[in-house]
């Protein structure tokens, strides 16, 4: 599926985990979400990501939710899978249970503990792609992993064959276009916008699309955005940015930073009635008080009603 719509474009949602509890999914809170993001015209989904609070899964969740995951999407859109780690053989058997699932390609960060120079990144990246059974982007998130994949390292990953792209969550517009430029050196090569505040711009500047986590919730906002565009409809572009950032300002400011877009996120699905709002620990579903305020932000913006459609 992957070769035939390569590079991979347009919006892909980086699906939260629905839990019922530690280390329990919820099950119909998942296939209800994955129905409502494809109903909403997304085109593709990134499993096991940061807003799908991978880190924080247990080995056997991490597996356990993919599988579901990949069953009910049953190969409606295309399947990222996220298999970063601080372990290079939990990462390669990750990659592997995706692959065996029907995931389309993976993506792997830098490993978060050990700070990384680039010589040593560089060559951690050659060796696991040896050892990955599909293609692979490299997800640049120097905000939670402290190291970035530096612009000459990737350069000098494009050999690799089965390397077909970068999400970038820097929020650093250099950056994204030096991207850009690598981009135009390679065929079917895909560059994504992770801030959602960035993607209509990022588009604008020759991107590919965004792994925009509101896209969970009202994704059509988030493709219409994105096929304004890429139609270079200013006035539409503009229009649906001042949407985006509403719902980012109401949503994902109202809790203590730097975990409050994942709080966020959570509390308006949990509203919405798409899935549970409990966040996997460390992390903790936000107090009533800031549930109520994002409820009401919520029928501010009209979402409240949002599982009517689905």
């Amino acid at each position: 599926m992957l070769d035939e719509i390569l590079p991979l474009k347009g919006i892909i949602p980086p699906l939260v985990t629905p839990l019922a509890g530690r280390d329990e999914i919820d099950v119909a809170g998942t296939q209800r979400l994955i129905d409502h993001v494809i109903d909403g015209g997304v085109h593709g989904l990134f499993v096991l990501g940061t807003s799908g609070e991978a880190p924080s899964l247990s080995h056997r969740t991490q597996r356990a939710f993919l599988k579901l995951a990949c069953e009910h999407i049953n190969r409606r859109v295309p399947v990222l899978v996220g298999i970063t780690d601080t372990s290079m053989t939990e990462s390669i058997e990750l990659a592997k249970e995706a692959a065996s699932l029907g995931a389309d390609a993976v993506v792997v960060a830098t490993p978060y503990y050990f700070p990384m120079h680039q010589e040593d990144l560089k060559r951690y990246i050659e060796e696991l792609a040896e050892q990955l059974p599909l293609p692979f982007l490299l997800y640049n998130m120097p905000s939670h992993t402290k190291v970035t994949f530096d612009i000459p390292t990737i350069k000098s990953l494009l050999k690799i064959e089965k390397f077909i792209g970068v999400k970038d969550s820097s929020a650093n517009m250099l950056y994204f276009n030096k991207l850009i430029e690598l981009k135009r050196e390679q065929d079917n090569f895909t560059v994504l916008m992770g801030p959602e505040e960035l993607m209509g711009q990022a588009v604008l500047m020759g991107g590919d699309g965004g792994i925009s986590g509101g896209a969970n919730l009202v994704p059509n906002l988030y493709v219409s955005l994105y096929e304004a565009a890429m139609t270079e409809d200013m006035r539409e572009v503009h229009r649906l940015q001042h949407q985006v950032m509403r719902l980012s300002q109401s949503l994902y400011e109202v809790g203590t930073s730097p975990t409050s877009y994942l709080t966020g996120i959570k509390t308006a699905l949990g509203i919405a009635g798409l899935c549970s709002d409990r966040l996997s620990e460390p992390l903790y579903s936000t107090n009533k008080d800031r549930k109520d305020i994002i409820r009401q932000h919520m029928r501010d913006l009209d979402l409240i009603e949002i599982t009517k459609t689905v």
